[in-house]
Order: C-alpha cells, then structure tokens, then sequence
C-alpha cells in the first residue's frame, strides 16, 4: 500500500477512534455485530473496528453479518469469500424482504422507508440470538447530514442519525463508527482496499430519490471548497434550545424578567435620548423621571 493510501486510512482510523470515544460506542468485553451490506461504507467500517480490536487497550470481539434478502442477481459468493481470505469470524443469514418490499411498495416509489424497517427488525432479532451488544452500522457523516436535511424539508423535524442509539424498545444499541468520517474519505480508503463492492438493486436503482437530490446539494457546497458539511455536522453538537421554537425542549411560556441583581453594563449599551412623544420613565444618572416635551417629525413623500 501506497504512502497516501496509509495517510488515508490513518485519518479514518483516527476519526472512528475519536468518535468511539466521544460516545462511549465500544466498551470492555462488547460483542459487536457489524453489518455489512457489501457497499464501500461497511467494508471501510469493519475493516477499521478489526484494526481497532488488534490494538485498543480492551478486549471486544467483531463478528460480520450480512442479510441476503433476496435480490436477483445477488453474488451470493462474494462475502463469504471475502470473510474466508481475511479469516473473518461471520454469519450470512437470509430473509426475503426483497419480494415482501416489491409486494407492497407501488412501482414507481422509494423503497427506502420498508426495506429499512425490515432490514433493522431482522438484524436487531438477530443480535440478539448471537448475543452481540452492539449494532455497528456504516452511516459516515454525509449521511448523518444528508438525513437531517430529508426531516427537515419533508418531515418538518430536526432530526438526523445519532452515532449512538437506543432501540426503542431498548433491547439494542446502535453504533455508527464513521459518523466523524466524509464520505469520500470513506470512498478514497475503500478504493485503496480493494473490496468486492456489491450494488443494492433496490436502492442503487431508484434515479429519482429525494436523498440524491440532497447529496448532489452538498456535493455543490463541496465544489465550493468550504467546510459546510463539517459545519453542518458540528451544530447538531452545539444546540442551543432557547434559541429554537421548540416548546417541548424549552420553556417559553413561563419566560420573566428579573431586574433584582446588579445591572450588567452591555457593550455598546447607552443612548442619548433626543425626542420622545410622552413624559416617560426614563432611568438616567438620578434614576427620576425626565419631562422631554413632544417632537413634531414632518412626513417626508417617497419620490
């Protein structure tokens, strides 16, 4: 491997690294079930949780699982080949949701929400009956941001990925390792592997997707050479609920004035009073009121 391509995979290593810390995703004697669908993402992700497990400072195993659900034309033989030639510990586990999605979904419109739902029931099962702690999923942090935007524009809801989540019913919790990491980072250290990469025949072949409409957007902001994403990202990190309109995430109806502590002097805090309509209350350096008499102003005609 070329000296780029170890400054590329370092710099993976290193924000996975980051991001397993910052969120607690990875403690002693985990279990960790890392999916792998056969994209760039989840190679990249186990690739980078099996060096991780060679040389962090606790023990957790790393166990591959990929769903086969059923797409025609499928490489079935590819994974396993894969997992083989790099001594991985893995299991291939079948379920038709491919039939059960184009069953119910009407030609035409975006699988994306079923096949989703159907794949993370499975899985989550699954987890279980292995005795795996947590979920690794390969989500980076294009994704993250690219979600966000989908709620906003067409859920109303600023909502995105969490890097770590608790499944509502709190029998699993979720990982996203390469929620630190770009996707084209991503991309350029899956190239430099050389992993079999298998395109989804589901997603993969949907043009019109409202999540391509959204990464071709942050793809114009990347040509642009400004660190949007990266920004984007980091404000989902530094949220500040006051100066949203949520009024389940903070209390504006009850909002009061208190004036019983010392006044703060304001940076460019003072005016000079120069008309009034009224006799107003005006706190000056004797705190009493001050007769200022009423001004006249003329009214001037837009030309």
């Amino acid at each position: 491997m070329s000296k780029a391509a170890e400054i590329r995979k370092n710099l993976i290593r290193r924000h996975v690294s980051k991001a397993i810390a910052d969120f607690a995703m990875i403690e002693e004697g985990d279990k960790i079930m890392a999916c792998i669908s056969g994209g760039k993402d989840s190679f990249v992700m186990l690739d980078t949780l099996l060096h991780l497990q060679r040389v962090a400072p606790i023990n957790f195993e790393v166990v591959a699982v990929n769903l086969d659900q059923k797409q025609p034309g499928f490489p079935e033989h590819v994974l396993p080949d894969y997992f083989n030639e790099k001594s991985i510990d893995y299991f291939i586990i079948d379920k038709d949701t491919y039939s059960v999605v184009k069953e119910k979904v009407p030609e035409g419109k975006t699988t994306c929400s079923l096949c989703s739902r159907l794949r993370r029931g499975t899985l989550y099962g699954f987890a279980e009956e292995i005795g795996a702690t947590k979920i690794a999923l390969g989500h980076h942090m294009d994704d993250i941001v690219e979600t966000l935007f989908l709620n906003m524009f067409f859920q109303a809801k600023l909502k995105a990925m969490p890097p770590k989540l608790l499944a509502d019913d709190k029998r699993n919790i979720v990982i996203r390792p390469l929620a630190y990491c770009r996707e084209k980072d991503v991309a350029k250290v899956a190239a430099d592997l050389n992993v079999p990469i298998i395109p989804c025949n589901l997603c993969g072949s949907q043009e019109n997707l409202q999540r391509k409409k959204i990464k071709q957007m942050i793809s114009d902001w990347d040509a642009l050479g400004s660190n949007y994403v990266e920004n984007i990202f980091h404000s989902i990190q530094n949220i500040s609920p006051s100066q949203l309109a949520d009024t389940n995430q903070f209390d504006f109806v009850n909002l009061s004035v208190d004036r019983s502590t010392e006044k703060q002097e304001h940076e460019f805090g003072g005016v000079e009073v120069s008309a009034c309509s009224s006799t107003l209350p005006f706190e000056g350096s004797a705190s009493k009121f001050v007769k200022i008499h009423p001004v006249k102003f003329d009214v001037l005609e837009a030309k």
